[in-house]
């Protein structure tokens, strides 16, 4: 498969290590764990990403709906890492209808290791980590009925907060298995999705056969 690298907090290209600089680096943001997207999705490719995270020292979620929403599939994963650390953070694209008015809907699904910065790139929001973003919420929530949306990731409920994004899309943010959690979802209005019993299965954790694949969703290949 083919597997561009990007920088996983602006979308820059990265340079290489060499022999003055040991870590993959964006002009921009400095040393990174670079982004890789593969060019198709498949069950194979599923499992050659998988056998990335099962080798890194911290063992990184792969989010994915399941069971999928009627008309949906999967339709790209990538992932941030190096041989030398590991991979830090994991990307799965769903595709379908849009809950409401039936157009094309597409979510991404990131798990990450603080300090990537891949979660707040998709989501556009500014900084590395979402943390002070859910503080805000958290401290607006008795303003509120609670949590903005509520799914069940690898068996538990979880909450999710919205953040304020660009207005093209909707981002929600939580934590899970440790880990950052983000679901983005385009066109905004594609985020109410979340509010359908929304169940998330972690793919590390086994992959179900019956997976529904789809062409390569634009926004996890960079167009955001």
């Amino acid at each position: 498969m083919v597997v561009p690298v990007s920088c996983p907090r602006c979308a820059a290209q990265v340079r290489k290590p060499d022999l003055m600089h040991s870590a993959w680096r964006c002009d921009d943001c400095g040393d990174v764990p670079p982004f890789h997207v593969a060019d198709h999705i498949s069950a194979e490719i599923i499992g050659t990403v998988l056998r990335e995270t099962s080798s890194s020292a911290a063992r990184m979620p792969v989010w994915c709906l399941w069971p999928l929403p009627p008309g949906w599939m999967v339709t790209g994963i990538g992932w941030s890492g190096d041989d030398r650390f590991g991979v830090s953070a994991t990307a799965v694209a769903c595709s379908g209808p849009e809950p409401f008015g039936g157009g094309p809907a597409d979510l991404v699904l990131i798990a990450e290791q603080p300090g990537v910065g891949l979660g707040t790139r998709f989501a556009g929001i500014s900084g590395i980590d979402p943390g002070h973003l859910i503080t805000e919420a958290l401290s607006a929530e008795s303003a509120h009925s609670g949590p903005h949306a509520k799914i069940k990731a690898a068996g538990h409920p979880t909450p999710l907060w919205c953040v304020k994004s660009p207005e093209d899309r909707s981002a929600y943010v939580s934590e899970a298995k440790g880990m950052w959690l983000y679901a983005v979802a385009w066109p905004a209005s594609a985020g109410y999705l979340l509010a359908e019993h929304v169940v998330l299965h972690d793919l590390s954790e086994g992959v179900p056969p019956e997976l529904v694949f789809g062409a390569p969703s634009p926004y996890l290949h960079g167009r955001v």
